[in-house]
């Protein structure tokens, strides 16, 4: 049995992140969580460093080290989004606040002191939300760029378009600046842009299978989706909303259930009218260097058995 792959998961929990890391904490077998270190983004810094300490404790695991990050882009005001996630990100369940302590030290650091300590190309990042710890590690200590084993992101988006501008998918708007600095960083990244994630919806009879297994991690779990998808069906007219971040570590344990290609992409920083835009020569049309595997289609029946087979184990 190979032994596990160790990941950090940076994230700003919302109910989609909350599934990922739950998904994660389901597959202990596959994936060694070094730690999750957090970001503003879906809600501001003290609410996503909460929610991801809710998350660990409502997954029996209130030894996961929590680590505190960026409270704001690198370059530009924070943009959040109560209006998807509500004003605590994770609206829907009762959810008691966490018992368990936020780390002393600060995200960045601990993402340097950890590729610093591993063996090199031993860590993958999986982030869930704006980019801004992993550019301000990048921009602060360049010599662990190339102890990266992976870069995994939800982010961005092309022939499904923005969803917060009509160009630009939320996690890169928010910090266009962090994102470029790790696309030109030349660590592997693989994408879920849009694209992906729009696949994966929750369907009502998904959510019901879900709601099937009774456990209280999964109960919480289905409240936070049923509140969360309402934004989505109400916007998209579809069934169930996509959920977007647990395909970063869907990928990292089934990578064939998605299909993509290499491609270059650039990030949009100077325009206003499509700052964060992420800008993917799908076809090879530039000679730009292929910095990114983009995905473009999941199996998403495939995605939904493998969570709800995971969430089973918690």
């Amino acid at each position: 049995m190979a032994k596990p792959r160790k990941i950090i998961i940076d994230t700003d929990p919302g109910q989609d992140d909350a599934a990922a890391i739950m998904l994660a904490f389901g597959s202990p077998e596959e994936l060694e969580v070094l730690g999750i270190t957090t970001v503003a983004g879906n809600v501001p810094l003290s609410y996503t460093s909460r929610n991801a300490r809710i998350v660990c404790e409502l997954c029996g695991r209130p030894d996961m080290k929590v680590f505190a990050g960026a409270d704001a882009p690198m370059a530009r005001k924070l943009v959040t989004a109560e209006h998807v996630h509500g004003k605590t990100g994770l609206d829907g369940p009762e959810l008691n606040e966490p018992a368990m302590p936020l780390q002393e030290q600060h995200s960045v650091d601990f993402i340097i002191e950890t590729l610093r300590r591993e063996p090199e190309g031993a860590v993958t990042l999986c982030t869930l939300g704006p980019l801004t710890n992993i550019g301000l590690a990048f921009q602060k200590a360049p010599d662990i760029i190339p102890r990266v084993r992976e870069l995994v992101m939800m982010g961005g988006g092309f022939f499904e378009g923005g969803n917060i501008t009509p160009a630009a998918e939320f996690n890169i708007y928010v910090d266009p600046e962090a994102a470029e600095i790790v696309f030109g960083s030349g660590i592997p990244i693989v994408m879920m842009p849009l694209d992906v994630t729009h696949q994966l919806l929750t369907q009502k009879g998904r959510i019901e299978r879900m709601a099937e297994l009774g456990t209280a991690p999964v109960k919480a779990m289905v409240e936070m989706l049923e509140f969360f998808e309402r934004f989505d069906i109400e916007k998209y007219g579809s069934d169930g909303g996509p959920l977007h971040d647990p395909a970063v570590i869907a990928y990292l344990l089934k990578p064939e259930l998605f299909k993509g290609r290499h491609c270059n992409v650039e990030i949009e920083v100077k325009s206003e009218l499509t700052a964060g835009m992420t800008v993917i020569d799908w076809w090879h049309v530039t000679d730009r260097k292929r910095n990114a595997k983009v995905m473009r289609h999941v199996d998403a029946d495939g995605f939904y058995d493998l969570l709800i087979e995971r969430f089973a184990r918690i």
